[in-house]
């Protein structure tokens, strides 16, 4: 009997084929290891896989950006820490928000080091040319002088002067801001407390200016003639003598002073809480507005 001419391929040749196709994998591997996988068009060749590598989402652009501008004192080493970490634990949204603490000339040795360390450590704090007291022209010289620290793209479009006693919820904020104007405006808590649109001057515990009224600041002849003074009232009659901020926003009741521990105390949509003179009513406000939604009491 006679075989047909084509030849069936053994099994021991199959076998080797099979073999030679998962060793080279191992092989490709072990001389590319940073290459994990590979295509096998044809036996003999090492090709990696090319992936596309996720395209990074661009965060969206703020709508604008705030200076925080927080008068204190070189010696109140302890309530400049306790503050970074309230704001550091507020998840802003919205908005370019940067902190600074104010500072006039520090002379004292021991302060002198301390606040050097802060500054070092965080680059959060502006000493200016100034005499220590809130009512000796310290107010002005810190709006007359942000102009000259902050030019170009690294102008803001508001500035805010706070007390180290009073706490800003971020995000309110900047949500009340949103359908605000961006020139010409004055915003805080005002007085008389009843006049919503167009209050004589805002409380010192903290208030904003528009950009172009801080340039104003810093180049009128009003301002730089009368610098002392009650600072909050000071502003006002700046402003008013010079016939601007003609968008005023009186911000009562979302800014007022502490009321006490309670839950109640805090009013929903609350913008600033000031007179928080003591830690223990620091701790009571961030346990409410901080960490209510964190921790189990």
């Amino acid at each position: 009997m006679k075989h047909s001419s084509s030849q069936t391929r053994s099994p021991s040749y199959l076998h080797l084929l099979l073999l030679l196709l998962l060793i080279l994998p191992l092989i490709c591997l072990f001389s590319n290891p940073s290459v994990h996988l590979y295509l096998i068009p044809a036996l003999g060749s090492c090709q990696p896989v090319k992936f596309t590598e996720p395209r990074e989402l661009t965060p969206p652009k703020p709508t604008f950006r705030l200076l925080m501008g927080i008068l204190t004192l070189p010696s109140r080493f302890e309530r400049r820490s306790l503050i970074r970490l309230a704001y550091s634990n507020q998840q802003i949204t919205g908005a370019h928000v940067d902190i600074r603490f104010i500072l006039c000339n520090v002379t004292k040795e021991d302060e002198i080091t301390l606040v050097s360390l802060e500054m070092m450590q965080y680059d959060d704090i502006i000493i200016l040319n100034c005499t220590e007291s809130m009512n000796s022209g310290k107010t002005y010289t810190y709006f007359s002088s942000l102009p000259i620290l902050f030019t170009g793209e690294d102008k803001y479009d508001y500035a805010t002067k706070s007390d180290d006693d009073t706490y800003f919820i971020l995000n309110n904020l900047i949500k009340s801001l949103e359908d605000k104007s961006r020139h010409d405006m004055y915003y805080g808590a005002g007085f008389p407390f009843n006049e919503k649109d167009s209050p004589q001057f805002m409380l010192g515990m903290g208030y904003l200016l528009s950009w172009d009224l801080i340039e104003w600041i810093a180049e009128s002849e009003i301002t730089r003639s009368e610098p002392v003074g009650p600072e909050d009232m000071l502003t006002g009659k700046w402003l008013n003598m010079g016939n601007k901020a003609r968008n005023r926003y009186n911000m009562i009741p979302a800014m007022y002073d502490y009321k006490g521990p309670e839950l109640g105390d805090f009013i929903p949509g609350t913008i600033a809480v000031h007179q928080l003179k003591e830690t223990t009513r620091w701790l009571n406000t961030l346990k409410y507005f901080n960490m209510k939604d964190r921790i189990r009491t």
